[in-house]
C-alpha cells in the first residue's frame, strides 16, 4: 500500500498528541518510525524532518541523540491537520 506524505505526516503527529509528547516531554527522533512499516522507514524521517523545519516539531540535543516533541505554540493547528487528514479529534 502507498502512504500518502500527509497520511504519514497526520499519523506521526497523531502518535505524538496521544501520548502527550509536547513541550517538555521529549521522545527519541528514532522510536517515530515505530508503528510504521519498515519498507517505508526513510519515508517516515523525511516526513519528521519535514515537520522540524515546518515548526511543528521540536528538537532537543542529547548526549545520547536528538529527542522531538509537539510544538506546543502550534499545537491548535497540528490539531485541526490530524481532524482534516485522519478525521480524528482530541478533547
Amino acid at each position: 500500500m502507498e502512504f500518502a506524505i500527509e497520511v504519514i505526516k497526520a499519523r506521526l503527529l497523531y502518535h505524538l498528541r496521544k501520548k502527550r509528547v509536547i513541550g517538555g516531554v521529549h521522545t527519541h527522533f528514532d522510536t517515530l518510525k515505530m508503528g510504521f512499516p519498515k519498507h517505508i522507514g526513510k519515508e517516515v524521517e523525511k516526513v519528521a524532518k519535514e515537520l522540524i523545519k515546518e515548526g511543528w516539531l521540536i528538537t532537543k540535543p542529547t548526549s545520547y541523540g536528538l529527542q522531538v516533541s509537539l510544538n506546543k505554540e502550534r499545537l491548535v493547528e497540528i490539531e485541526k491537520f490530524i481532524e482534516k487528514i485522519l478525521g480524528l479529534k482530541f478533547d
